[in-house]
C-alpha cells in the first residue's frame, strides 16, 4: 500500500533571467516499508523533492499525498502533526552545537513538553539503538562524522515517525563509515517498519540499501523501477549518464553494469580543421537510429579554428560499431580506440 503519493508535482522558482522549473510533473507512488531511493545528477531537482514531500516546501502544482491524507488541504496545524510522521536526516547533521549528544536527541521530546525524566530515558534508548549509548555526555565538535550521523538519525527516531526523509544523508562521509550508517538505516527499517526515502546522487548507495527507485534529471522523473531492473536494463540515457559517471568515479564496485555499458566501446575523436563545427555526432545517431553516450568532450578555439577532442561510448553491436567507426572516418575525422576515460 502506497504511503507516500504525487500525482503531477510542480515546483517553479522564479529568477533573475524568469521561472525556473526546479520539478516537472512528478508522479511516483512508495509502499510502505520500502527503502525507495531517488538519484540524479547535482541540480537535478532531488533536494527540491524530498522538501517537497514534507511541504519544508509548498509545490506549485499536483498533490502530495502522505497516509491517505492531501499535505496541500490541511491547516498548518494539521500539517504539523502530519510532520511528525516524517522524521528527517540531512548532509549535514544540522546538531545544536551547544548541546551534548543526549540533549541534542532530547529535544524533540522537550518540544512536546515531555517530562525531563522522560525525555532522557527515552533519548538513551534512542542512543543504544544507533550504539552510541557511551557518547550521551559528549558534545557534537567531539564526534566523527559517522557518529554526528548516528545521533541525527537517533533524534530523527524521536517523534516515532512512519517514514525518514534522507537528504544526502551519507554524502559527506567516507565510504567504510557511508556502509555503517546504510547498514542501520536497513537495520531501522527492518524493526520497525519505518519507509525510508533516501535522496543521493551515489549509485552504489541506491544499490545497497534500496529495493526501488527513481532517476531525476531536470526536475523530471525519467525512470522508476525495482533497484535491479533499473541497473541491468536502464531505458534512458539520463540512468546510462549516471552509470558512466559512477564507473569513472570508482564507485560502481560490486555492482555489475549493465550490459549496454559493459558491452560498450571507447572511441576518442581527434577533431581537425572545421570538423568540431559539424554536427557530426548528431547525424551519425540519426543515421544509425542509435544513442551513443559522450563520456568527454574538450574543444578549444585556437588562432581561429577548433582543436580538441571527444570520447564517445559506442553501443555493443560490434557491427553497429564497425559501421559508426567507418562514418566517423568518413566525415574526416581521426579516431582511437582508448580503454579509459582520462
Amino acid at each position: 500500500m502506497a504511503i507516500i503519493v504525487t500525482d503531477n508535482l510542480t515546483k517553479e522558482y522564479q529568477g533573475r533571467d524568469g521561472t525556473v522549473e526546479a520539478l516537472k510533473d512528478v508522479s511516483l507512488e512508495i509502499n510502505a516499508g520500502d527503502i525507495y531511493g531517488i538519484i540524479g545528477m547535482s541540480g537535478a531537482g532531488k533536494s527540491t523533492l524530498v522538501r517537497c514531500l514534507n511541504y519544508l516546501e509548498a509545490p506549485t502544482g499536483g498533490k502530495v499525498i502522505v497516509d491517505g491524507k492531501e499535505l496541500g488541504a490541511l491547516s498548518r496545524k494539521e500539517l504539523l502533526v502530519q510532520r511528525k510522521q516524517m522524521g528527517m536526516i540531512f548532509q549535514h547533521f544540522n546538531l545544536l552545537m551547544q548541546k551534548n549528544v543526549l540533549d541534542n536527541v532530547s529535544l524533540p521530546f522537550a518540544i512536546q513538553r515531555a517530562p525531563r525524566k522522560v525525555a532522557r530515558e527515552k533519548a538513551r534508548e534512542l542512543l543504544e539503538i544507533v550504539g552510541l549509548k557511551e557518547k550521551e555526555a559528549a558534545y557534537p565538535a567531539q564526534l566523527s562524522g559517522g557518529q554526528k550521523q548516528r545521533v541525527a538519525i537517533a533524534r530523527a527516531l524521536a517523534s516515532d515517525p512512519k517514514i525518514l526523509l534522507c537528504d544526502e544523508a551519507t554524502s559527506a562521509l567516507d565510504p567504510q563509515t557511508t556502509a555503517s550508517i546504510l547498514e542501520l538505516l536497513k537495520q531501522i527499517n527492518q524493526d520497525r517498519g519505518i519507509t525510508i526515502v533516501f535522496i543521493t546522487h551515489q549509485m552504489s548507495v541506491i544499490h545497497k540499501i534500496c529495493n526501488r527507485v527513481a532517476i531525476i534529471d531536470h526536475g523530471e522523473m525519467v525512470e522508476e523501477g525495482a533497484v535491479e531492473e533499473v541497473f541491468t536494463h536502464p531505458k534512458t540515457a539520463a540512468a546510462r549518464k549516471l552509470f558512466l559517471s559512477a564507473t569513472d568515479s570508482g564507485e560502481t564496485e560490486g555492482i555489475e553494469l549493465p550490459k549496454v555499458l559493459r558491452e560498450s566501446k571507447k572511441l576518442r575523436i581527434v577533431y581537425t580543421t572545421n570538423s568540431a563545427f559539424e554536427p557530426v555526432i548528431a547525424n551519425l545517431v540519426l543515421k544509425y537510429k542509435t544513442p551513443v553516450n559522450i563520456l568527454r568532450a574538450n574543444t578549444k578555439n585556437i588562432g581561429g579554428m577548433a582543436v580538441g577532442e571527444m570520447i564517445l561510448g559506442l553501443p555493443g553491436d560490434e557491427t553497429l560499431q564497425e559501421d559508426m567507426e567507418r562514418y566517423l572516418l568518413e566525415m574526416g575525422l581521426e579516431i582511437e580506440e582508448v580503454t579509459e576515460v582520462v
